[in-house]
């Protein structure tokens, strides 16, 4: 046994819109779908001596990956669940932190608004607890972001708006990112450093992070140097933007099985297995073939629908018969004129062809008396020739019998005197007209009847349909409407006499006989 085995990997790639996130990348990945297709086909054959068994296993694996940029929503509002009242960003409520600050409303908070705002009051030089060095107050805001469940990275956005009268003053925005208590990313950005007149300003920033991100800490800190009205601010928000990515992994294995037998089958067994697939439904069901018979399309046939099929071949007929022009005759050349010397010699050829047994036999069982008699009188042959021409009226079934007679009596007449020609010559004249007497006629109905049951195809002539059209044909050409005209009344005959009879069975007495004897010999062989 032989067993080859082939590999074949195939490997295709397609995606809908470029979508690209590598490992532990840092920010945004740009959305969209991927799709991968990687095929691995195994070709297995074996050799089993009366046939070669090949299996193709074609195994298909999809990768498809869809990459989305999630937004958390401001994380510092209360209706999204993250911070509670007093932690919002609208600074209603001092956050807590380092140093000293302030909670104004009204025209104290300048170009912020009317409602209360944060401010930095604090003119220390010191670092905060972030890290940040210049610091002389701070606000910082703990959320937890676990619910979002990142671990692909993402970008961190804020916005806040600022007024700082004092252009010796500075303020600064702080974020950071933790993996519970490891570090992933930290970021400061000085929103207005000490010697910059800057009034009111809306500031917005970012900071990129790769991995897993479920905690951010806010600090917004500054220094009011000269101490008289230091940095005010209101409005924080805090986005998280993060990378989701699905990937759906689809694996299709199809296997195909071929046998390729080695011409151990003879052509009626390999006709028959594909008529049983032709006809049959097969399938495989956990190791088990089954086969159901395919129902074809059943006609429905009834006397009307076949008699309009008949009606219709007679008229196609009618219609595309040929013309009588194009009708090839025999050539006049091969008409052989029948006479006198012609049968003589067809006769004499015709003896000549049997064996010689049959001549002697023949020669001998004719009298003497017929072939030593003198040559009859000119009267004598008339009843003869009498006897010829009658036989034409005769009809025969089979031609051949009048050719047997013709030579039986074809010798006699060579013996005897001629006849007249005229009188032999008529029999040959007559003997066309009574072949062509004989034949049946054929009528268009049995024609078209004809072309109708061999349109049936010769694998459904058997079913129901088939054999319904078959028996409506034979009941249109069969007259049906005058057969039950005539009929005749039975009348049963008295049988109580022979019933009361009783005769007796000789032999199956001497029957029951035999068997006793049987039956006492078998008793008796046991003692």
């Amino acid at each position: 046994m032989i067993l080859r085995i082939l590999v074949l990997w195939l490997f295709l790639y397609c995606s809908y819109s470029k979508a690209t996130c590598l490992p532990n990348v840092e920010g945004l990945c740009t959305p969209g779908v991927t799709i991968i297709e990687d095929t691995q086909i195994d070709i297995t054959e074996e050799d089993k001596g009366t046939e070669i068994i090949t299996t193709t296993t074609t195994t298909v694996t999809t990768s498809t990956t869809t990459i989305t940029n999630e937004d958390s929503g401001d994380i510092l509002t209360g209706s999204n669940g993250y911070v509670s009242s007093n932690k919002e960003g609208d600074m209603d409520i001092d956050w807590g932190g380092q140093g000293g600050a302030n909670m104004p409303t009204g025209n104290s908070c300048y170009g912020l608004g009317a409602d209360k705002c944060a401010q930095i009051t604090g003119g220390g030089n010191s670092t905060s607890t972030m890290g940040v060095a210049g610091m002389g107050t701070t606000f910082i805001n703990t959320v937890d972001i676990s619910d979002l469940q990142i671990d692909n990275g993402g970008e961190v956005k804020y916005t806040i708006e600022v007024d700082k009268q004092d252009a010796q003053d500075r303020i600064y925005m702080h974020v950071s990112g933790f993996d519970g208590t490891t570090s992933v990313f930290s970021g400061t950005d000085i929103l207005s450093e000490s010697g910059v007149s800057t009034g009111y300003q809306s500031y917005n920033g970012s900071f990129n992070f790769s991995g897993i991100l479920n905690k951010i800490i806010v600090e917004v800190g500054g220094r009011d140097i000269n101490l008289a009205v230091g940095p005010l601010f209101d409005d924080v928000s805090v986005n998280v933007f993060y990378n989701v990515i699905n990937t759906i992994i689809t694996q299709q294995i199809t296997t195909l099985e071929e046998i390729y037998y080695l011409d151990l089958f003879t052509t009626s067994e390999i006709d028959f297995a594909q008529e049983v697939f032709e006809f049959n439904d097969v399938t495989v069901d956990d190791g088990m073939v089954d086969f159901s018979p395919i129902e074809p399309e059943t006609e429905e046939v009834s006397f009307e629908t076949v008699e309009l099929e008949i009606d219709l071949e007679m008229s196609f007929d009618v219609e595309f018969t040929p013309p009588a022009p194009m009708e090839m005759l025999p050539p006049p050349e091969m008409e052989i004129p029948v006479n006198i010397e012609t049968v003589e010699a067809e006769i004499q050829m015709e003896l000549e062809e049997l064996p010689e047994p049959e001549m002697i036999a023949s020669v001998e069982e004719m009298p003497e008396p017929e072939i030593s008699a003198p040559e009859p009188e000119p009267e004598e042959t008339a009843p003869e020739i009498e006897e010829i021409k009658e036989e034409p009226e005769m009809v025969e079934p089979e031609p051949e019998e009048e050719t047997t007679e013709e030579s039986q009596e074809e010798p006699q007449e060579s013996e005897q005197k001629e006849p007249q020609p005229e009188e032999k010559e008529k029999d040959p004249e007559e003997k066309p007209k009574e072949e062509k007497s004989s034949k049946p006629k054929i009528t268009k109905k049995e024609k078209a009847a004809t072309k109708i049951v061999k349109k049936i195809d010769d694998k459904a002539r058997y079913d129901d349909a088939a054999q319904m059209k078959t028996l409506i044909v034979m009941q249109i050409l069969s007259n049906t409407q005058s057969f039950f005209d005539s009929q005749a009344t039975i009348v049963d005959t008295n049988v109580n006499e022979y019933l009361n009879k009783t005769i007796e069975d000789q032999y199956g007495i001497l029957f029951n006989m035999a068997q006793e004897n049987t039956i006492s010999e078998m008793i008796d062989a046991q003692y």
